[in-house]
């Protein structure tokens, strides 16, 4: 009898441990999906937030700040209809400010060229017009082709403005134009302005009296 007593007791501890380890296991599971849920939940806020902070450019963040927040964002791959909204538009958003600010730098990039181009070419012409000899003369000529597309590129010298229309000169080729130079011996013509090929070699020269 005793024996048998000793039995159920056993039984039944094995069944409350079972139990209980069956209740410990599902409660630490719940626990962990609710926990999911919270941080699911939070990064949806933030990057509604964010998101739509960056749309109404109420931050200080620079552009590549933005870039970045945007990636993390898109890691969490969140598949969030308003967030995969608010994503679409910011990407569209930030997509025209970075083409914005390149076409900026490029034409930063290309006044600066223009003013060291206007400022060497220049400076080349006066050192072809008192050159103390020929081939001084014809060693500065060389250096200034070489910025151009070719000899033949044309030369276009305005000697009259009226009204926003240019009066030419006949037309000339930087070639030519710089053999006249060295032959007067004077320079009286400062750079108007400078187009340059895909190359960055000038591709045509207007001129215009100082």
């Amino acid at each position: 009898m005793k024996n048998r007593i000793t039995t159920v007791i056993m039984v039944l501890l094995a069944v409350f441990v079972t139990l209980g380890g069956a209740t410990s296991c599902k409660s630490k599971k719940r626990l962990a999906k609710e926990a999911a849920e919270a941080e699911y939940k939070s990064r949806v806020e933030q990057a509604t937030k964010d998101l739509n902070a960056i749309l109404d450019d109420e931050t200080l963040w620079t552009l590549e700040e933005k870039e970045a927040r945007v990636q993390t964002i898109k890691d969490w791959n969140l598949q969030n209809a308003e967030v995969d909204d608010l994503l679409f538009q910011v990407e569209k958003k930030l997509a025209r400010e970075r083409a914005q600010r390149e076409e900026e730098e490029r034409n930063k990039n290309e006044q600066q060229q223009t003013q060291s181009a206007n400022v060497t070419i220049e400076s080349n012409f006066n050192s072809i017009a008192r050159a103390g000899s020929v081939s001084q003369a014809n060693r500065v000529i060389n250096e200034t082709l070489s910025l151009f597309e070719s000899p033949n590129v044309p030369v276009l010298i305005i000697i009259k403005q009226n009204q926003g229309f240019n009066d030419y000169d006949r037309p000339t080729t930087i070639e030519n134009y710089l053999n006249y130079v060295k032959d007067q011996k004077k320079a009286t013509e400062k750079v108007f302005e400078i187009k340059y090929n895909a190359n960055g070699k000038i591709n045509e020269l207007e001129l215009i009296k100082k």
